[in-house]
């Protein structure tokens, strides 16, 4: 048995580019222009990066649960996932120090899928409150689940670009996009 999982064919492309940050507010603003594409072609209002360290992108996923028809497919399960392939790795730790740039903070499937991925910081743009406010159910989570990721040695930054990402998730709704 094989998996196959369709991606939009300008995903595959920029995953094929060799791209590199200033800061994490660029590598922000790439993921929020990413999710905006993302619902042009059908997709949810949410992307993610992983970058190396030094901000040079390893992998980007969207979220794609809609047209895949796989609830698991949110952006940042698919960034980890074609990062840890692209790098021959399970645990990102084992090869280097990697960062996680999320559209919107995780919700409570992707928060668990965090800690072992070996990612060593994770960059929210919009918060699980402006997902929940148009609709998406973020699930159970810890209130204070930053803390729980840095008690891991986890850092979190929250809040980068967060007005341009919740405008996205408002453009989906005003389009009408689905909830889930």
């Amino acid at each position: 048995m094989s998996l196959t999982i369709p991606l939009p064919d300008w995903l595959e492309s920029v995953n094929r580019s060799h791209l590199v940050f200033p800061d994490t507010a660029a590598v922000m603003a790439f993921v929020i222009e990413l999710s905006r594409r993302n619902i042009s072609d059908g997709g949810g209002p949410f992307a993610a990066a992983i970058c190396s360290e030094s901000l040079e992108l390893v992998a980007a996923g969207v979220n794609r649960v809609v047209p895949a028809q796989a609830s698991i497919l949110h952006a940042e399960m698919l960034a980890l996932l074609l990062a840890q392939q692209k790098l021959g790795t399970h645990d990102l730790s084992a090869v280097g120090r990697f960062v996680l740039v999320t559209s919107c903070a995780p919700c409570a499937m992707c928060l668990g899928a965090i800690p072992w991925s070996g990612v060593a910081t994770v960059v929210c743009g919009a918060r699980e409150e402006d997902a929940a406010a148009i609709g998406f159910d973020e699930g159970d989570k810890p209130v204070a689940w930053q803390d729980k990721l840095r008690s891991r040695a986890i850092q979190v930054e929250e809040d980068v670009c967060r007005q341009q990402a919740m405008a996205v998730l408002q453009a989906y709704t005003e389009q009408g996009g689905g909830l889930y």
